[in-house]
């Protein structure tokens, strides 16, 4: 059956809506000029719009800006938009009109729709205006910054962080179970003084400890939200006392500690928060490569490689080559990191577009920030569950690679000299044997330089 459509009409005329949708015209316009990529912004953040519009209406009428039945009304659909009941309807392109004004107005027609509705009885039924009721005291301006602000705070609390924490918990414990074997380090890729395989393992975890702090470090920026700033900052259409009435409201909703800017003008001007959580994701992007790399690096082989390890295997690994294994879990991590680096390039990008008293790339900024929260949180329980977990030590090759090692000299130099220890080192190596079999033929060989190139004692 052929879809139906009403007439809506805006400032510029009328426009042809499916009957079936919640949306109007401003949201029709936006449909029809950015058919661009099909994404749309995520669920948390259509959610978090509707906690801004629930939280605006229950302001408004404390205020006696807003009639009663109206405002209940509002609140009604918008706690139906923060279920998830309406996503469906939610259809703007993210790349959209700068500062998302259409995906502002995709909320605001929904809910007066909706809110209609509830206060008639009839879907046709327009009592309730998206720009005068449901959009009052707000401004795209102030309310699509809190969204993306209220957005990351609840998916960084909530998903981010415990993956995080998770990672290194058992980076911890994998280290612990991994401290009595004994493996040559690798400085340049070349051989080093011996270490323990556990304690690389704990350079790991506090790498992963330290980015934990970071990105939490990331809410207290996160916490402003300029609500009231509407369009420039000047507080303009609306109630003195609606601004911090409308924060607590938002942080009643949420249990997010929310607060007002320190300087409204600023926080209009710039999306320093988002660029600042961006970049600790890109951080932990860039640390995350680095171990990720380390463990393909060590479980390399099994037969032509350093095979000090041995990772779960989760996959047949070829199509041609039977039986083969690949590291896919961390290949996975690496390209989501490759994503989330790419991802701060977008937002810092967008960041330089801030002009006057506004950043119109906000909607850009808005969807890549919040996926790569999403891609982050569903990568580290992946990495942690489905190979850290299972990460074990092939001690009997980490045993060879630290005996054949050449740097057992280094044990020496306090004794011989570094000099005389360099010559042995290098006779050993042309020769293919170990320092100890130099010491003896030299007649080098004692109690204490025996002592001095004990891996044990050199760690």
């Amino acid at each position: 059956m052929p879809e139906q459509y009403r007439t809506e009409q805006d400032t510029l005329g009328q426009v042809l809506v499916p009957q079936s949708a919640y949306y109007g015209a401003q949201t029709q316009r936006a449909v029809d000029n950015f058919q661009i990529s099909g994404i749309r912004l995520p669920r948390s953040f259509i959610k978090a719009q509707g906690v801004i519009k629930a939280s605006a209406a229950a302001t408004n009428m404390k205020l006696n800006m807003l009639q009663n039945d109206i405002g209940s009304a509002i609140i009604e659909a918008a706690e139906e938009v923060i279920d998830g009941h309406w996503d469906g309807h939610f259809v703007v392109d993210v790349y959209q009109a700068g500062a998302g004004t259409s995906q502002n107005m995709n909320a605001n027609e929904i809910i007066a729709k909706r809110a209609s509705e509830i206060l008639t009885g009839s879907s046709a039924s327009s009592h309730v205006h998206a720009n005068d009721h449901v959009n009052m005291a707000q401004s795209t301006n102030d309310t699509f910054p809190a969204a993306l602000h209220i957005a990351a705070v609840e998916n960084i609390t909530q998903s981010l962080l415990p993956a995080i924490g998770q990672l290194q918990q058992e980076l911890e414990k994998k280290s612990e179970e991994l401290m009595s074997v004994l493996k040559s380090g690798r400085t340049h890729l070349h051989d080093a003084v011996p270490m323990r395989l556990g304690q690389e393992f704990a350079g790991y975890a506090g790498t992963i400890k330290g980015m934990y702090q970071q990105i939490e470090d990331t809410l207290e920026p996160l916490y402003e939200i300029g609500l009231g700033g509407n369009a420039i900052g000047t507080v303009i259409n609306t109630h003195p006392d609606y601004p911090q009435t409308a924060i607590a409201e938002v942080s009643h909703r949420t249990n997010f500690p929310f607060r007002a800017p320190q300087s409204t003008f600023s926080y209009m001007q710039n999306r320093n928060a988002a660029i600042n959580t961006m970049l600790a994701m890109k951080e932990l992007a860039i640390h995350l490569i680095k171990i990720t790399s380390d463990l393909r690096l060590l479980a390399s082989g099994p037969r032509t490689g350093l095979a000090e390890i041995a990772l779960p295997s989760v996959q047949p690994g070829s199509s041609i080559m039977p039986g083969k294994v690949n590291p896919a879990i961390l290949e996975m991590t690496h390209m989501v990191c490759c994503q989330v680096i790419g991802f701060e390039t977008a937002i810092a990008t967008a960041g330089i577009a801030s002009q006057l008293e506004i950043n119109v790339m906000m909607p850009v900024i808005a969807y890549t920030l919040l996926e790569s929260i999403e891609l982050l949180s569903n990568a580290l329980p992946t990495l942690t569950t489905k190979c850290i977990t299972g990460i074990q030590a092939n001690q009997d090759t980490c045993n060879y690679w630290m005996e054949s090692s050449l740097s057992l000299v280094t044990g020496l130099s306090p004794i011989l000299g570094y000099d005389l220890s360099s010559q042995i080192g290098k006779e050993a190596d042309e020769r293919n044997i170990a320092i100890k079999q130099v010491l003896q033929e030299k007649g080098l060989l004692n109690e204490q330089t025996e002592k001095a190139i004990d891996p044990q004692a050199l760690i």
